[in-house]
């Protein structure tokens, strides 16, 4: 069963989304709450799988949330999944960059909904490559601060170059086919670097990768 909260301050949206959820056999709604503190609340007391937020809300934000729920290692099992209306603006990238594993445009249709809920319930990467590359955009037409303190030296090469893959924009089959070894090598080397890094997902994957210096954007 996948345990999922909504948070987000619209009780209209909360009641949509929860009613996509509620019918399906292995997803469970187990609180709602209007704002990220009160979320924050909730997610420490139910532990869920999923936690859906909203971006912008009172007393507490998305992104402010989503940071210390990346930051309590209790809650390292939580997958945060941000909730916009607008794609992948300043708030999208703030909120990856602080640890959401992806994100979802509110128009999006119940049928792929309800698919990224699971995906991110497998820990998998909700970005799509077409995602990650504006990820990548945003290093091309913003100065690149790097930061020296990312431990890179604790990945082995075949890591580092799994890494750099990632950042470019690659699915699991597209490195293992790049790197001739199986999707599901491919898939540790990316597992351990993450754990390696402290990243909770392939989104923070690719903000490290270009904030440690692994990957310039003229290496596209």
């Amino acid at each position: 069963m996948i345990r999922v909260l909504l948070v987000d301050d619209q009780p209209l949206l909360r009641s949509g989304f929860r009613a996509l959820l509620d019918v399906e056999d292995d997803i469970e709604v187990v609180a709602e709450a209007a704002d990220g503190q009160q979320g924050l609340t909730l997610i420490k007391e139910h532990q869920p799988d999923i936690a859906l937020i909203d971006i912008q809300m009172p007393v507490m934000d998305g992104i402010e949330a989503t940071r210390r729920i990346a930051a309590d290692p209790a809650l390292a099992r939580v997958h945060v999944v941000i909730l916009t209306n607008y794609g992948l603006d300043e708030y999208v990238f703030n909120a990856l960059r602080a640890g959401a594993a992806g994100f979802l445009v509110k128009d999006i249709v119940p049928e792929d909904f309800l698919h990224a809920v699971r995906v991110a319930a497998r820990g998998d990467a909700l970005l799509a490559p077409s995602i990650t590359r504006k990820l990548i955009n945003r290093y091309v037409t913003e100065p690149l601060h790097t930061r020296a303190d990312i431990g890179l030296k604790g990945l082995t090469n075949r890591e580092r170059e799994t890494v750099a893959l990632v950042a470019q924009g690659l699915s699991n089959d597209q490195i293992a086919e790049r790197m001739v070894i199986s999707p599901m090598t491919a898939k540790t080397h990316i597992n351990r670097a993450m754990a390696k890094l402290h990243a909770r997902d392939r989104a923070q994957l690719v903000v490290l990768a270009y904030e440690s210096g692994l990957v310039t954007p003229r290496n596209r």
